[in-house]
């Protein structure tokens, strides 16, 4: 064991958080979070004021290093751990989040020539503009039978690198021209941080349609989608791809001074943000279903194997731990269906003019917890945002059944949080009806602190639920990459097993509501059924409606 400590560098939506972990023991010696000084863009420019249209989502790539650098100092100043104790670093990044730039990567938009043209900037995941070019690229996928498409659940989301790029080609095709490389942000800063580039397998396989034995999609796809494209993944997305944790190289002298760490650090290739947050909560082998549980979720399961598994967001080998396929599946909605339900002007007792929706959440959880299984008569479908695993649609939207004059609000919030352990539930039969095991659940996020929830998801799935004893798995996870990076572990799975925490807590599934439970599933099936998968859903006949 190396005595010292690795820097974690977890890139959020709207900060980013430096997380210093002790290389000896595992503890978390220190964190920071530095905001971005421009949030999340997806209003109007910065400087001119050019108002951007619908569904659009950029960010300044300055942020990222000026939050970065100060996150970094305020660790290591909060810590007192001296420079030299830092061993290695390693980051996550949200994901797909990417950005044009010229050769020796500086972004477009930071030249003036470019930086009035909003497709010059940083598209952050959830820009979701690039749709049309989507739609389009699934036309042409299903059309010609692309034999990758069924590892991304049969569609290509609007949130990927290959829609992004096409979306600035017909777009703007002054800027596609212009870019020499088309970069996700974390191999951004790994490239700003060490002045050498490489594509990490986690974001590549995941967002970018990368398989390590099959390559890219073929430049004879590309062309028919559209002849400009023909390069895009062997020149503007082309080079080196490598595991979470490999060094990319060390640390260049600008970036040690403006971190306070020694030049030639080794920094690690990067991984997603939710994903880092797999070995950081402790998983280092196939059986566990981890789940990332927080607006929405995200499911992840290793596996010694590739199968197909209905409705994944995709299947990558070395995409988390090596030797490894990691699969990623993911509910649309989960926090944000209970937001929804307390901002929708119910009055609770016990929270009269608080004011506070933590509270109305609390309250809530507590009067629900005293609804027995099945009591309040309420089943509910969990797409208030669609479906992500299995049904991969958009289009439909909630539901909740078993209404009557007595039908109270505790009992309404237990039924929406039943729904999205139903949602679960199917996930779980998914993989394990592919002929993947999945033993039990571990979860992270600020809703594994909830009771009740973990209660409802532990004995709907009929499974062991492990809650995470960190809050920060992500941080630590990109530590951890940092460890391996500094040579202190042999693989991101060796640091997973050394450095990880014990779970907080173990939650055992409650015999007693196992029937009830089944029975509920049961009805629940019928419901994805008739309105998830029949093409005349009414869900998707109201969805018509309403859109004329």
């Amino acid at each position: 064991m190396i005595p010292g400590h690795a820097l974690g560098l977890d890139f959020g939506t709207e900060s980013v958080r430096a997380v210093l972990l002790d290389l000896e023991n595992g503890g978390l010696t220190a964190t920071a979070v530095a905001p971005y000084p421009h949030g999340v863009i997806d209003r109007s420019l910065p400087e001119d004021g050019q108002t951007l249209p619908h569904d659009w989502a950029l960010q300044d790539s300055n942020d990222w290093l000026s939050s970065m650098e100060r996150a970094t100092r305020e660790a290591l100043a909060g810590s007192g751990v001296e420079a030299p104790s830092v061993k290695g670093i390693g980051i996550d990044f949200t994901a797909c989040t990417v950005l044009p730039t010229t050769p020796h990567g500086s972004p477009l938009h930071r030249l003036e020539a470019y930086r009035p043209n909003p497709h010059a900037w940083p598209k952050l995941w959830k820009h979701h503009a690039a749709q049309p070019a989507a739609d389009r690229i699934n036309e042409v996928a299903g059309r010609r039978g692309e034999r990758w498409l069924p590892r991304y659940g049969g569609k290509v989301s609007s949130e990927w690198l290959l829609p992004k790029a096409l979306e600035i080609l017909d777009e703007a095709p002054d800027i596609y021209t212009a870019a020499d490389r088309i970069v996700e942000g974390g191999d951004w800063v790994v490239w700003q941080l060490t002045g050498a580039l490489a594509r990490n397998a986690c974001a590549a396989g995941y967002k970018g349609l990368w398989h390590k034995r099959d390559g890219y999609p073929s430049t004879e796809f590309l062309t028919d989608v559209d002849p400009g494209l023909e390069n895009l993944y062997t020149s503007k997305v082309g080079g080196p791809v490598l595991p979470p944790g490999q060094v990319v190289g060390s640390l260049v002298r600008e970036w040690a001074e403006r971190l306070g760490l020694p030049e030639g650090t080794p920094v690690a290739s990067p991984i997603i943000d939710a994903h880092a947050a797999l070995p950081g909560g402790g998983v280092s082998g196939p059986g566990t279903l981890f789940i990332v549980l927080g607006t929405s979720s995200c499911h992840l399961l290793l596996a010694e194997r590739e199968v197909l598994v209905e409705g994944m967001s995709g299947v990558v080998e070395d995409g988390i731990l090596p030797g490894l396929f990691a699969y990623e599946a993911g509910q649309a909605g989960v926090g944000d269906i209970f937001a929804w339900y307390v901002r929708s002007g119910l009055s609770v007792e016990g929270t009269e003019g608080s004011g506070d929706p933590a509270a109305t959440h609390d309250r809530l959880s507590d009067l629900a917890s005293s609804i027995e299984p099945g009591e309040s008569g309420l089943l509910a479908l969990d797409w208030w945002n669609g479906s992500r695993t299995p049904l991969v649609d958009a289009d439909l939207s909630g539901m909740i059944l078993g209404y009557t004059l007595e039908t109270t609000p505790p009992a309404i919030y237990r039924a929406l949080i039943e729904a999205t352990a139903f949602g679960t539930r199917l996930i779980i039969d998914a993989f394990t009806g592919a002929g993947l095991t999945v033993d039990r659940v571990r979860v992270s996020g600020g809703l594994s602190r909830n009771n009740l929830l973990t209660g409802i998801y532990a004995d709907v799935t009929g499974l062991p639920l492990e809650v995470c004893a960190t809050q920060h798995a992500s941080g630590v996870g990109a530590a951890m990459l940092g460890a391996v990076a500094s040579g202190a572990f042999g693989g991101l799975d060796d640091a997973a097993r050394g450095l990880a925490q014990a779970p907080d807590r173990i939650v055992m599934p409650r015999g007693a509501h196992r029937a009830t439970y089944d029975a509920l599933y049961e009805q629940y099936l019928r419901l994805v059924d008739l309105f998830g998968r029949d093409p005349d859903s009414p869900l998707k006949q109201l969805r018509a409606l309403r859109c004329q």
